[in-house]
């Protein structure tokens, strides 16, 4: 079973963060929602409170095999702040293990160094924190271990991309089409 850690720090994106957890867990991943700070309960940018499955402290990272960062604000700027994640995303990127971040938060790479001689988008108006990174304007783009994205709305496309690269794209358009996406056959 795959296993993925999402971060959530107060004032992290909504929907960005459960629509990853949502999508992951319907193909069959083991996602958990991480808690950067000291309590579970977690408020998000729009208010919207989320009771996070553990925190940071108390989470054994060993076999995950995805960290994924949702954006939004003052969440991305707490995300950059917390040393310990910081130190996270440079051994998975060593070790080369996955990495997503979308919105605002593909600059927490950029501010780790992840992102030198690498492709990357991120929410407009925030492609200064992309350090070194080729700064592309696509929906999600893909280079190597890290993945990246624009924003809310594109946070199905986002998780349909992680979701190919965990298992593959006919896991993908599996998911697509449950959830009445896109261009695919909505099945009854």
């Amino acid at each position: 079973m795959k296993k993925i850690s999402i971060f959530l720090a107060e004032g992290f994106e909504e929907v960005e963060a459960l629509t990853q957890v949502d999508l992951l867990r319907r193909a069959g991943a083991q996602v958990t929602m991480v808690s950067i700070g000291d309590r579970l309960e977690v408020a998000g940018s729009h208010g919207i409170i989320v009771a996070a499955d553990k925190k940071f402290a108390d989470m054994d990272f060993s076999d995950t095999d995805l960290l994924v960062l949702p954006g939004g604000m003052p969440g991305t700027l707490h995300l950059k702040e917390y040393a310990p994640l910081l130190d996270l995303l440079k051994e998975f990127d060593e070790k080369g293990k996955k990495i997503a971040a979308i919105c605002a938060a593909p600059t927490v790479l950029g501010a780790a160094g992840l992102l030198k001689g690498r492709k990357a988008t991120c929410y407009p108006g925030c492609e200064d924190g992309l350090t070194g990174a080729e700064v592309l304007t696509d929906r999600v783009v893909i280079d190597g271990n890290i993945t990246t994205s624009r924003g809310v709305g594109t946070a199905i496309p986002f998780g349909l991309s992680l979701i190919a690269q965990l298992y593959d794209q006919a896991k993908s358009d599996e998911i697509r089409d449950s959830i009445v996406y896109g261009h695919g056959p909505a099945k009854a």
